[in-house]
């Protein structure tokens, strides 16, 4: 017996699942900026002479690349608010798993970007007269950044997959909406191939921008 698909309840509760279109865009740009903020701080810590920096910024990172993503849901939403005694809604929660995650990760990419570049670069600045501040701003980000651009492209696009793990919390993004609107409509192909298109078209549209802007940066090196 073959299939008889059926959208007309996707349209009646089309805009269940733009709520949670928003939703997902919203906590997956905010946790990207607090979690670049994080990695350069992490980053930076990591590159550190002094161990007592570098160790605690090491063990940061491994942690996080060795424990799954949805523990860290769950701890900030039920173990962090027994520690601080401040109960956190789904978004706040949601927010610290995923820009703390993300953080290791950026962090990574940070490094990986500065060390990349060739020590004759580092020896040319300092031939040059500048200081660590100078070299950095002038002859070391700016070549590293070039470098940074598809990694860090791959580990946002993660992150905004990632964000459906906070329908576990009940947090209204695009999952959850979905899950609420197969609840009403009982048809599940429907609906989470709907799911499917729409981080398609939000995930292929932020690829293209991004490959533009690395066609761009390449032409300025």
């Amino acid at each position: 017996m073959s299939y008889q698909w059926d959208f007309s309840g996707i349209l009646r509760y089309g805009d269940m699942l733009l709520i949670g279109l928003f939703g997902t865009v919203k906590i997956a740009v905010i946790s990207i900026v607090l979690g670049v903020v994080v990695g350069l701080l992490v980053a930076l810590l990591r590159l550190s002479s002094n161990p007592w920096a570098r160790k605690p910024a090491g063990a940061f990172i491994e942690f996080y690349r060795n424990t799954p993503p949805i523990v860290h849901f769950f701890w900030f939403f039920y173990a962090l608010p027994i520690l601080i005694c401040v109960n956190l809604d789904p978004f706040a929660a949601a927010v610290l798993a995923l820009s703390t995650q993300s953080g290791a990760f950026y962090a990574e990419v940070f490094r990986g970007g500065i060390v990349s570049i060739e020590r004759g670069q580092w020896e040319g600045a300092k031939a040059l007269g500048m200081n660590y501040q100078m070299m950095m701003r002038r002859i070391i980000v700016p070549q590293a950044l070039r470098r940074m651009v598809a990694p860090f492209v791959e580990r946002s696009f993660e992150l905004t997959k990632t964000t459906a793990l906070a329908s576990t919390l009940a947090y209204a993004e695009l999952l959850y909406q979905a899950m609420q609107v197969n609840s009403i409509t009982f048809r599940p192909m429907e609906v989470y191939t709907s799911v499917a298109v729409l981080f398609f078209v939000l995930l292929f549209t932020l690829s293209t921008l991004m490959r533009l802007v690395e066609h761009r940066l390449s032409r300025v090196g």
